[in-house]
């Protein structure tokens, strides 16, 4: 069994905010679990190439906008899932941070962080 409290996981800022990574890929378990905060007012262009990435959101306003131009509200209660490595937005409202639970299979090395440029897609 592997109990782990929020102070006790590896903490990393990713570029525009903090992923907490409770599970990571030397606990044998196969995913991820995160908890993510991502910065009020900031927008990350993310592709996740070698993981599918399924969040929940917990706290604060947001929206997540593929690379169509489609835009999905993000709030409390709101779950979505980038299925087929989906290249997206994400935006955080402006007056309040956006807090997500993500799952990523397979799961993280624990060292990873995006490298956010507004010319193209961060990814790992």
């Amino acid at each position: 069994m592997i109990v782990r409290r929020l102070d006790d996981v590896k903490t990393v800022d990713w570029g525009n905010g903090l992923s907490r990574r409770f599970l990571l890929q030397a606990d044998g378990m196969g995913y991820s679990m995160t908890d993510t905060t991502v910065r009020a007012g900031t927008t990350s262009r993310l592709e996740y190439r070698r993981h599918l990435e399924a969040c929940y959101c917990i706290r604060g306003t947001g929206e997540v906008v593929d690379s169509a131009g489609t835009s999905h509200r993000i709030e409390p209660g709101t779950f979505y899932a980038l299925d087929r490595h989906d290249a997206h937005f994400l935006v955080a409202g402006r007056d309040e941070d956006l807090r997500l639970v993500c799952v990523f299979s397979p799961a993280l090395r624990g060292d990873e962080r995006h490298s956010l440029d507004p010319s193209d897609f961060s990814q790992y």
